[in-house]
């Protein structure tokens, strides 16, 4: 089917939502008065929060990677001492039409994963070791998040680069999750054993201009809401009210399997943004409404309170200039990996059980782990870890030849180590509790996935930093297919970015001056990149002779734009801990590519 056609189907249809432009919109709030917390909720996504427990207690892996902006000057941000970046290679696509900012497509084909099961030695994978959470992006009116000023939905009246008067922003991610190890978000990364899910988070920060103020008790709040059949959620998504259900799928939540062609679409429509996956391999479809209806709200930077609120896109267009002030990725309209979280082992020791939040209700896994021995590193090596009151023991960091101990034990030091492999599970399955009551959950492999004690694999040497990744190999997943995005009248996105916020977690890296910010970040094997393959349909759009892939070189592959050089060079100007490359003209719609 041709390109518009797939764009007209994709945004319309299940969720009944209006796809005109034209539609005025405004974000409302439902005049209900302040909600206040729950004592344990999702004020704090990264889990740091003094006053509050956290439901899913995953050291920022769900949340987005902010900046702290001092004087005008960006630099890395700490959450009450801990730090929290990420690993995040993107795509940022560019187009000053009219609705690029707020409507948009994607048809892509999920990868699948090898046939014999993931070995402890590395040498055969499953994509949930390499990315846990694919996703796209993109900027939110939200006038409660920084730097607290009023936003005008779907209007290039608003600004983010870091003014005074830039707009209340929040940032948007469609995030889709790989199967293989149950559950998502309260330990681990998987809605299923087998097969995919995916779900709408919006991260807000809550500070104001230059950091002057901000509340740590709730300084990253999150709405969080699984894809569903009925468009209704699992739990409350707010903040505020978020509890194990939240995080829990159930018989609605869209699950699709591995190798399935979807397409991904993100709309504006007056009843709040909206995000929708149609399978068109099975013909099902799945929703949700960012929606003050569907229990979403806001968060009073005063005392952390949630309002209901419908969020809408921020801007009109995706002019490059069309930013997330406080975010360390430059979005934007983003394609991304989530990537830094994964390391196998021939065995894992120093129990820890997780306990989201503590007493009879909420989340409990009795059989997680802090430390993984053995895997990729050789079967004698030990990881990191264990953490107790008194620190950590065998902390790394990224040192210029390979991993060199942590000058601290302590992770609440805002110290760029990585202090534990947890949470790490026994290949199998296992017993948690949700609310009391037996679940069970699996793992397909004894698996780290290093989001307990600091967000990522600081020292550089798990499953993201290997070649381990979709290359044609029968040991690995294939890779991740691309094609778009497209507007909502049918056209591609004329140009692009490469860009990655790698270099802001590198203990290496100096964020003022660049020095030392690469990708791959010294001392990794390999930094997984960008790449266009042919596909003679290109997933049944007929828009290009090509796909987009992400890994590395597939055996037909025909552009990799220098592989990891692709990214770039440290944007001194905004902030070094962000690698991008050059505006270019998007290649999946030009030269040999073109139809």
């Amino acid at each position: 089917m041709a390109a518009a056609v797939i764009c007209q189907l994709s945004l319309s249809g299940s969720a009944g939502a209006s796809t005109s432009a034209a539609t005025a919109k405004t974000a409302t709030t439902v005049a209900t008065g302040a909600i206040a917390p729950n004592s344990a909720n999702e004020l704090d996504c990264n889990g740091w929060s003094h006053k509050y427990q956290a439901v899913a207690k995953e050291a920022g892996a769900l949340c987005t990677d902010p900046v702290k902006i001092l004087n005008g000057k960006r630099t890395r941000f700490t959450d009450n001492g801990w730090y929290i970046g990420h690993d995040e290679p993107s795509v940022k696509f560019i187009s000053s039409q009219p609705g690029s900012g707020n409507t948009m497509a994607y048809v892509m084909k999920l990868p699948r994963d090898p046939k014999a099961p993931p070995t402890a030695n590395g040498r055969v994978v499953d994509y949930a070791q390499l990315s846990l959470a694919p996703w796209f992006g993109l900027p939110i009116c939200d006038p409660k998040s920084y730097p607290q000023n009023p936003c005008k939905p779907d209007s290039d009246t608003n600004t983010g680069l870091g003014a005074p008067s830039d707009a209340g922003s929040a940032f948007m991610e469609l995030q889709l999750y790989p199967p293989g190890f149950t559950p998502p978000w309260t330990d681990a990364v998987s809605c299923s054993a087998t097969k995919w899910c995916a779900a709408l988070t919006i991260d807000s920060l809550a500070c104001n201009f230059n950091f002057v103020t901000c509340n740590n008790n709730c300084i990253e709040p999150v709405n969080f809401s699984f894809l569903q059949t009925n468009g209704v959620p699992t739990g409350p998504p707010s903040p505020q009210l978020a509890n194990a259900h939240t995080f829990t799928p159930n018989r609605h939540t869209l699950m699709f399997s591995p190798g399935d062609v979807i397409v991904a679409s993100i709309l504006d429509p007056g009843q709040g943004l909206t995000a929708v996956i149609r399978d068109l391999t099975t013909h099902r479809t799945g929703f949700v409404t960012a929606s003050a209806a569907n229990g979403f709200m806001n968060t009073n930077i005063a005392d952390c309170s949630g309002t209901p609120f419908t969020f809408h896109a921020e801007y009109s267009t995706a002019k490059q200039q069309n930013q997330v002030p406080w975010a360390a990725l430059e979005g934007g309209v983003l394609m991304q990996q989530e990537i830094g979280h994964g390391e196998v082992c021939n065995s894992v020791t120093n129990k820890d059980p997780a306990v989201n939040p503590a007493g009879a209700t909420g989340y409990t896994d009795p059989n997680t782990y802090d430390t993984c021995m053995g895997g990729a590193e050789g079967p004698s090596a030990k990881g990191e870890g264990p953490c107790t009151s008194a620190g950590c023991q065998n902390a790394t960091t990224q040192g210029p030849n390979g991993p060199v101990a942590c000058p601290t034990t302590d992770p609440a030091s805002g110290a760029l180590c990585e202090f534990a492999d947890g949470f790490c599970f026994k290949k199998g399955t296992r017993t948690a509790f949700i609310d009391g009551s037996p679940v069970t959950e699996v793992s397909r492999a004894n698996e780290c996935f290093q989001f307990r004690f600091q967000n990522g694999d600081l020292d550089y040497d798990g499953q993201s930093y290997l070649p381990d990744w979709p290359n044609g190999s029968r040991n690995f997943p294939t890779s991740f297919q691309y094609v778009g995005p497209f507007q909502s009248n049918g056209r591609a996105y004329p140009q692009i970015q490469f860009e990655t916020d790698a270099a802001g977690s590198e203990n290496l890296c100096n964020v003022m001056t660049g020095v030392g910010c690469t990708a791959p970040p010294i001392s990794a094997k390999f930094y997984p990149f960008w790449s266009l393959s042919p596909q003679s349909s290109a997933l049944g759009t007929h828009a290009s002779r090509c796909v987009w892939n992400f890994g590395n070189d597939q055996p037909n592959t025909i552009r990799d734009f220098g592989k990891d050089a692709q990214y770039g060079a440290p944007n001194l100007a905004r902030y070094g801990g962000t690698l991008i490359s050059p505006v270019q003209a998007n290649p999946q719609f030009s030269d040999g590519c073109k139809i």
